[in-house]
C-alpha cells in the first residue's frame, strides 16, 4: 500500500506518450499497468503505444533534427545543465519513484540519481568540445578538413534495472552532439522516463527533440521504427538475445549501433589479497541493485588456499542483509523485478546444488506478497553448472576455487561474455598481467564498482559493441567528414 507522499508523486508522472512536445494518449486509448514488484500491486496506468505511435515518435524526432542539429553547442550544454541542475532538486522524488517501480531499495535508489545525474553533467561539458582537424596534405598540395557532425535521429531502448541512469547515459550524449531521439523505457519501469521526459520539457526542451514510447507491444513497434529510412542510430541495453536480433533489423539501414548487451562478470581473488578489502567489494559487485546489473560479479573464483575463509566472511555478511521493500528503514535486498527473475534464481541455484555445490546461506524464494529472493552463497560449484555460464540477474554468490594464475584466467575467460572483470590481489605486477589477459571491456582492480560517467563503459565479445560515457560516448554519435580544398598558397 503506498503513503500519501507516495499517492502524489505517482499522480505527477504523466501518463501519456510524448510525441512532438505534447502528451498524448496511444492510438485507440490502449493502456498498460505498472506493477511494484514489493506488492504485486498496480501503482499506475500509462499509455500502451502501437506501431502508428511509434512512427509518429519517430517522425517528430526527423522534423525536429535539423534546427537542433544547427543549434549551438553551448546552448545544448546549457539546457543539459538546467536538466541536471533539476534533478538535483528533484532527487528525492526519483529515488521514491524508482524504488516504487523497481524496488531496488532506496539507499541505492538515490546513489543512481547521482549516478544518472552525472551523464547530463558529463556531456553538457562535452557538448563544446567536440573537434576536427585541418592541415595540409602530405604532398602540399591541399588543405584537409576533417569534422564531426550529428549522425541523425536515435532510437534508444533502455532496460528496467537502472531506469534513470540507462536513459541520461543515452540522451545526454545524443542531445549533447545535436542528434534528436525516440526513447523507449522498459514496460517494467517506464515511469521515472516519463517523468524525466517532464524534467527536460522543464528545462526547456524544444518540441519533438526527445520523444518517448511505453509499450507492451516492444518488437512490433520498435521493428518498424528500426526499419525506416529516417532513421540513422539505434542504442540498445539488454540481453544478447535481444541484441542479435536488432543487429539484424538494423542492417538493413545500415545503422549506427551501440549495443551493452549481457555479462557473466567473474571476481577473481588471489591468496595474497586483502581478504577485507574483497568481501567489501564482492558486496558491492554482486549485492548492488539486488544483483540486477549486467556488471554483477557472476563468478566467484577465490585461490584455493584463501576459498573457505573467503566463503565465511561472505556466508556472515549475506546471512545478516535485510529483506523488504526498499522504502523501508535498513533493508539492503528489496524484491527481484518479476516471477521469472525468482524461478531462474531457483532454478540456477537449484541445478548447482544438484552437481555437488553447497548452499551456505538462503537458496530459497520467499513466499508474496511481492517477488523476493533470499540472498544466497553457494560454494563448491562444479564446472558444468548453469551458474558459471548464464547471466544469474539475482542476489545469488556462487564461488568456485582455482589453483594458480592461469587456472584463474581460463575460468574467467571461459565465458561468450566480456563486460566487465573484478580482480583483487596486491601485486602490481599480478594486476598489470590480469589487464592484459582477461577478456573484458572493463575491469576493477581492488574495488567492486567501476562504473563512472567520465570513463568508457562497454564490453568486448558477446557484451557488446560501442561504448557510453567518457571522452568516447560523444563519438558514437557522430558521423565524419573529410573536405579536401586547394592550396591556398
Amino acid at each position: 500500500m503506498t503513503d500519501n507522499r507516495e499517492t502524489q508523486l505517482l499522480s505527477s508522472v504523466p501518463d501519456g506518450l510524448f510525441i512532438g512536445g505534447e502528451w498524448r494518449p496511444a492510438e485507440e486509448g490502449r493502456t498498460l499497468k505498472v506493477y511494484d514488484p514489493a506488492t504485486g500491486g498496480v501503482v499506475k496506468e500509462i499509455a500502451n503505444a502501437s506501431p502508428a505511435d511509434g512512427m509518429a515518435a519517430l517522425a517528430a524526432a526527423d522534423a525536429a533534427f535539423p534546427a537542433w542539429a544547427r543549434t549551438a553547442p553551448r546552448e545544448r550544454a546549457e539546457l543539459l545543465r538546467r536538466a541536471f541542475d533539476l534533478l538535483q532538486e528533484r532527487r528525492e522524488e526519483f529515488a521514491l519513484l524508482m524504488t516504487i517501480e523497481m524496488g531496488k531499495p532506496l539507499a541505492e535508489a538515490r546513489g543512481e540519481v547521482a549516478y544518472g545525474g552525472e551523464f547530463l553533467r558529463w556531456f553538457s561539458e562535452e557538448a563544446s568540445r567536440v573537434q576536427g582537424r585541418y592541415g595540409p596534405s602530405p604532398e602540399g598540395t591541399g588543405r584537409m578538413i576533417v569534422s564531426q557532425h550529428p549522425v541523425g535521429p536515435c532510437f534508444l531502448i533502455t532496460p528496467w534495472n537502472f531506469p534513470l541512469a540507462m536513459a541520461t547515459r543515452k540522451i545526454a550524449p545524443a542531445l549533447a552532439a545535436g542528434c534528436t531521439v525516440v526513447i523507449k523505457p522498459a514496460e517494467l519501469t517506464p515511469l521515472t522516463t516519463l517523468y524525466f521526459a517532464k524534467l527536460l520539457e522543464d528545462a526547456g526542451l524544444p518540441a519533438g527533440v526527445v520523444n518517448v514510447f511505453t509499450t507492451s507491444t516492444s518488437g512490433a513497434v520498435s521493428e518498424p521504427v528500426i526499419r525506416d529510412p529516417r532513421l540513422r542510430k539505434l542504442s540498445f541495453t539488454g540481453s544478447t538475445q535481444v541484441g542479435r536480433t536488432l543487429l539484424e533489423q538494423s542492417a538493413q539501414g545500415i545503422l549506427r549501433t551501440s549495443m551493452e548487451l549481457g555479462g557473466n562478470a567473474p571476481f577473481i581473488v588471489f591468496d595474497d589479497a586483502d581478504l577485507d578489502r574483497a568481501v567489501d567489494g564482492a558486496m558491492l559487485a554482486k549485492f548492488r541493485n539486488i544483483g540486477q546489473a549486467c556488471t554483477a560479479a557472476n563468478r566467484f573464483i577465490v585461490q584455493r588456499s584463501v576459498v573457505d575463509e573467503f566463503a565465511r566472511r561472505v556466508t556472515e555478511r549475506v546471512a545478516a542483509m535485510k529483506i523488504g521493500r526498499g522504502t523501508e528503514e535498513g533493508v539492503t535486498i528489496g524484491p527481484l523485478i518479476d516471477d521469472r527473475a525468482v524461478a531462474k534464481a531457483a532454478a540456477l541455484v537449484q541445478d548447482a546444488v544438484a552437481r555437488g555445490a553447497t548452499v551456505r546461506t538462503g537458496g530459497s524464494a520467499i513466499e508474496g506478497p511481492g517477488t523476493f529472493y533470499e540472498p544466497t552463497v553457494v560454494s563448491d560449484v562444479q564446472a558444468g553448472s548453469d551458474i558459471l555460464r548464464e547471466e544469474i540477474f539475482g542476489p545469488v554468490l556462487a564461488i568456485v576455487p582455482f589453483d594458480d594464475e592461469d587456472d584463474a584466467v581460463r575460468l574467467a575467460n571461459d565465458t561468450e561474455f566480456g563486460l566487465v572483470s573484478y580482480v583483487f590481489t596486491e601485486s602490481l605486477a599480478r594486476g598489470q598481467r590480469m589487464i592484459e589477459r582477461l577478456e573484458t571491456g572493463m575491469m576493477g582492480l581492488n574495488v567492486g564498482v567501476v562504473s563512472n560517467a567520465a570513463a568508457p563503459f562497454g564490453g568486448w565479445k558477446s557484451s557488446g559493441l560501442g561504448r557510453e560515457g567518457g571522452a568516447e560516448g560523444i563519438h558514437e554519435y557522430l558521423q565524419t567528414k573529410y573536405t579536401l580544398t586547394p592550396n591556398p598558397f
